[in-house]
């Protein structure tokens, strides 16, 4: 069952403090006509001015280059940054190119990281780099990952007892298993002594890992629980088969989550660099009951549907998920991290604000973003990556090229900075010639191949643009 949750002003005012606005203003233009001895306005002509003449759309892509050229940010590098020997901290040099972030994000209590991808070795370094400058530079020390509530809490649980690779593979989906996160996962595993330590957290309800085991001393319960799992495996997408083990499932399953704070010394024994490992543990397991109960069922369904060519069944299960990945991330802010700010990393889908008026996707609900409550939305900064060319990799790990944008497409528009990384800021923009790209429809390609249109300014607060990708350095 879904949670409707909402921000109360106690936890805005709690990390928020004193906010300053920016808000864009729509320029006017008039003309006034009072002068005595003029008979009429009638008699006053005005020339239009050459500005004021419609363009041709090559005319527009002109002023777009332009504007482009003149108001995109590059990026110097893209590669995390290294901690200065014996400091425990990055140079704050090192992070020169990133300050025109600082005043976009000054009142933004989560910053949301997307990705057009998930198989781009130049999107998990460049998230890491952003990662490690909103950490160190200002004050963001709560990761979420799309990835599995429970593992991830299990995972941060542990990361300072083992290596960087197990709390890789412990926490995150193995979309990500890459040489090129390892790098974010020493930095994590490197803070965890400072002050103030960067924490990883998931929201997403799919997939669990954690062992029972670690800290339910009861054998015949955890023998119980391990064979409910085995018994939903087994059962697949038979509906039937399904049906059968649920309901056993859910009532081994809600006994275990009753174990949960009468253990919670051997919680905080078997997870200790993980504080809130009580509050966390029992919230996977609630979801987890809600996914046996629910999404699986919903899931099997539009399998079966869509085999005959029905998707609407297969539709309401991503929206499903989108929904308690909502719930989640907002129980996150509230109950667990009410006064941090939160970096979160997910697909581009996941994050946008308006993701069901996108045209050309086949998933055609409100997504994640979208589902935010409104003071969600108001206090934070959606920043979509995109790539221009190279070689990408689908969640397979299957290679395959990037295709050659159109003209007029926002990747051929922030192109025109010529530069390998490119950002824009879309939310704090006024509209005029040179930028009117970012107030209308225009394409963009998901997954590097598939042609989307969106009024981008509607969906993201800025853009990243990397000019050439390669697929990841999956470590198995």
């Amino acid at each position: 069952m879904l949670l409707t949750v909402t921000m109360t002003a106690t936890v805005m005012t709690a990390w928020l403090g004193p906010v300053s606005s920016v808000r864009a203003q729509s320029a006017t233009a008039g003309a006034v006509v009072a002068q005595q001895g003029v008979a009429s306005a009638q008699q006053v002509t005005v020339q239009p001015a050459a500005a004021d003449k419609a363009r041709t759309y090559p005319q527009a892509m002109a002023d777009w280059t332009s504007w482009i050229k003149d108001n995109a940010y590059a990026l110097d590098s893209i590669e995390p940054e290294k901690m200065e020997f014996g400091s425990g901290t990055i140079a704050k040099k090192e992070f020169d190119d990133l300050q025109m972030l600082k005043p976009l994000l000054q009142s933004k209590r989560i910053v949301y990281l997307g990705e057009s991808t998930h198989g781009a070795a130049q999107f998990n370094s460049v998230k890491t780099r952003l990662i490690q400058f909103l950490h160190q530079e200002m004050g963001y020390n709560i990761l979420a990952f799309e990835s599995g509530l429970g593992d991830v809490a299990a995972a941060q649980g542990k990361l300072t007892s083992g290596t960087v690779e197990a709390a890789m593979k412990q926490s995150i989906f193995p979309v990500w298993w890459t040489e090129e996160t390892l790098p974010l996962f020493q930095y994590m595993k490197d803070t965890q002594s400072q002050k103030q330590p960067l924490r990883m957290a998931g929201f997403d309800m799919q997939d669990y890992k954690f062992k029972v085991e670690d800290w339910l001393h009861d054998e015949a319960l955890v023998k119980e629980f391990n064979e409910a799992e085995k018994q939903l495996r087994e059962a697949g997408d038979d509906l039937k088969a399904y049906q059968k083990v649920k309901p056993n499932a859910i009532k081994t399953f809600e006994k275990v989550k009753q174990q949960v704070k009468p253990s919670a010394e051997r919680l905080k024994k078997a997870y200790p660099d993980e504080p809130h490992i009580v509050k966390l543990m029992e919230r996977a397991l609630k979801v987890q009951i809600d996914v046996i109960n629910e999404y699986n069922e919903l899931s099997i369904r539009g399998q079966v549907d869509a085999t005959q060519g029905k998707y609407d069944t297969m539709l309401q299960s991503f929206a499903w998920r989108d929904k308690m990945m909502a719930a989640n991330l907002v129980w996150l802010a509230e109950e667990v991290y009410p006064t941090e700010k939160i970096i979160v990393w997910a697909h581009n889908d996941h994050i946008r604000k308006a993701h069901s008026e996108v045209e050309g996707t086949p998933f055609t609900v409100k997504f994640m973003g979208e589902l935010m409550p409104e003071d969600y939305k108001k206090y934070s900064y959606v920043l979509g990556l995109y790539m221009a060319s190279g070689e990408t990799a689908d969640n397979g790990g299957n290679k395959k090229d990037v295709v050659k944008f159109e003209p007029g497409s926002m990747e051929s528009i922030l192109s025109a900075s010529n530069q390998p990384y490119t950002f824009v800021d879309l939310r704090y923009q006024r509209e005029a010639r040179g930028n009117s790209w970012m107030f209308e429809p225009v394409t963009t390609y998901s997954w590097g191949s598939m042609p989307e249109s969106m009024n981008v300014r509607e969906q993201y607060d800025g853009i990243l643009l990397i000019d050439k990708v390669k697929a990841p350095k999956y470590v198995k």
